[in-house]
Formats: C-alpha cells, structure tokens, sequence
C-alpha cells in the first residue's frame, strides 16, 4: 500500500507533527503487545517482542522483534542491525534507516532514506536522499523517485531497481525533510526546558551553577549514571516481581536523560551568558539549546560537544536531586527568581557546609 496524502492530508500531518511535539513528554520502552497512539520516542528493546507498532512519534527505533506491521509519522525510523519487522512498513518521517530485516514491503515518504539491510518484500521510496549500503539485500523491487541516488556495489536488488520520476506525484506520497526531525527535536527540547525552568526556578539556576563551578565532577557523576542506570535496571528486573518496576524505571531513566539534555545544554547556555555579563534565564536557554542544535549538525564533533552537554546535565541533576532530598526539611520555599549569581554563590555554600559537617 502507499502512503497517499492531499492537499488536506499534508495539513492534517502537519497538525499531527505539532500535537507529538505536544503530547511527547517521555522516552518509552515499548512493553505492550502493539504500540498505538502518540508519544515521544518509542523503542523496542533488544530481546522484546511487540505485535504491532501504529503511532505518531518523535522516534521509533526496534532492536527487537515486531511480528506485525510498522506504520505512522515521526522524525525518524530505524531498524536497528538487531531488528526485525516481520510485516511491511508504512509512513512518512524525515529520516529513514534499515540496518535490520524487514519481512514485508517498505512504502515511505521520507527526508532521508538507508538501506543497509534485508528487505524480504518490495520497497517503494520517494525521498531527497536514497542510499542503498553495501549490505542492502532487497529480494522484491526497488522503485524509488529521489533526488539524489547511491547504490553500493554490493548491494543487491533481485527484483532490480527502477527509478520512477512520477512515484511522489502519482500517490502524492508526503516528503519530511531533514529539517522538520531538526527543529521537532529543538521546539520539543525548548518546551520541556521553558517548563523546567518556570515550575523549578531556583532548582534550575543552582543546577547551571553547578556544572559552572565543578563541570569534572558534574560529568563524572553523569557519566556514572549514564552507565549505573542501566545496569541497576537489568538487576531489577531478573525476577518476575521486579520486571514492572524495571519497565517503570526505564520511562523514568528515559525522561531523565531528556531533561539532563536540555539541563545541560541550559547550563552551558547560562555560562556563555555570564561570560557576556547578562542575568536571563529565558535567553540563557535559547543560547543554550539553538547553540547545541547547530552544534549536533556537525559531523563526529557535533555528537561529541551534545553528548558532553548531557553528561553535565545529568551529573548535574542526579546532584542536585540528592541534595534536595538531604536539605528539604532545612530550606523553606523561595517567593522570588534565583538569579545566577546567587545560584552560584549557593552552590558555593552547599559545597561549605558539607566540608564543615563532615569535619565535625
């Protein structure tokens, strides 16, 4: 089947796009039988099986198994080296990666589109960018309407490849350029760090004031939590009883990982900011967030410089998480913005204070 959209179709998916970026307000494990509905990234796990995956998604990546059919909107698909999609995949996303088996057809509308992987059934593709990897193993047709095509020699293709110019406009198949994963991907981080920082001011501030005054050890806690996380989860879950709190633990260890994302780069944001004599945490968190979004455009050091943001971040708030729950019962709630300043100067004080009582 092909993926068909009007004039009001395109406007309907448009609409779709703006409520995901809306309603995506965790990372989630796929744990049910089928996946239906909007939601932020949803990935099946390596060794998990679901039946169907039918959604509106900012992500949907398998590294297990789906026995049934994939189809709907995001940012992005990928089937994993690991992953398997018994049935066909249909819909349209800005970017499109098979490193895994596909038993079915492949019907997308995309930005970008590789195959590195097997595709038991036929694939039909309108896309910007195609590329067929040297491990593409399409056992049907490939017929595909790009502007640019590459074709590794290795590829193989047993119902041979045909371009077909007319393929977009003859089933008005909807295009998702490159951008629109980009800029979903920088309003949803935008969103959850204007709510993160009206509904937790003062927790924020002290957080950029931290990864300011002792980025090393905010890294290294996020470094640790980044691993830690993981791994306590797999513990939890080796019993029966401990499998819905593991699944529980994965959402939250998801959206934790979001909001140290955007924590850190706001961090990063609110020490440039400094650096430049200005006190705003609304600019402060653009500076941040558009600043790392272009950043992460750049080939191998983009991905260096984020993932550096996230380490801090999530160093910074495992800390400050901890702190909290030492001090809650000592500090009273605060009436007014915390300034950077004074965030840094608590920061300062906090670090005082543990020095003295352990002393004692």
């Amino acid at each position: 089947m092909y993926l068909s959209f009007g004039t009001a179709g395109r406007r309907g998916v448009a609409i779709a796009l703006v409520a995901v970026l809306l309603l995506s307000t965790a990372t989630g494990v796929a744990a049910a039988q089928s996946v239906q509905g909007p939601s932020g990234t949803i990935v099946v796990e390596e060794g998990e099986t679901v039946s169907s995956v039918n959604a509106l998604a900012g992500s949907i990546v398998v590294r297990g198994t789906v026995t049934g059919d994939i189809s709907g909107v995001a940012g992005t698909i990928h089937v994993a080296e690991d992953g398997r999609v018994e049935g066909s995949i249909s819909g349209a996303a800005g970017d499109v990666r098979i490193d895994g088996a596909v038993g079915g057809d492949v019907n997308i509308g995309a930005g970008y589109v590789r195959v590195d992987g097997r595709i038991d059934g036929d694939a039909r593709i309108g896309a910007e960018t195609i590329v067929l990897g040297p491990n593409a193993d399409i056992s049907g047709e490939f017929r595909y309407d790009a502007v640019k095509f590459t074709q590794d020699p290795a590829a193989t293709v047993a119902g041979g490849v045909v371009e077909d110019s007319n393929l977009r406009d003859s089933v008005g198949v909807f295009t998702l350029p490159n951008w629109v994963a980009w800029g979903y991907s920088l309003l949803a981080n935008l969103l959850l760090g204007a709510i993160l920082l009206a509904l937790f001011p003062a927790f924020s501030a002290r957080l950029a004031g931290r990864v300011s005054d002792e980025p090393a050890k905010a890294g290294g806690i996020g470094l640790l939590t980044l691993v830690g996380g993981p791994i306590l989860l797999a513990l939890i879950a080796i019993t029966i009883i401990g499998i819905p709190l593991a699944v529980l633990g994965a959402i939250a260890f998801g959206l934790g990982t979001w909001v140290g994302v955007v924590y850190g780069q706001y961090a990063v944001g609110a020490w440039v900011l400094r650096r430049a004599g200005r006190d705003d945490r609304w600019i402060a968190l653009v500076v941040g967030l558009v600043g790392f979004a272009i950043l992460g455009a750049v080939p191998v050091l983009g991905g260096l410089f984020v993932f550096g943001a996230l380490l801090l971040g999530l160093g910074a708030l495992a800390s400050g998480l901890r702190d909290s729950f030492k001090t809650q019962r000592r500090s009273g709630p605060r009436d007014r913005q915390t300034t950077f300043d004074e965030s840094f100067a608590d920061s300062h004080a906090g670090s005082s204070t543990e020095r003295t009582t352990e002393g004692q």
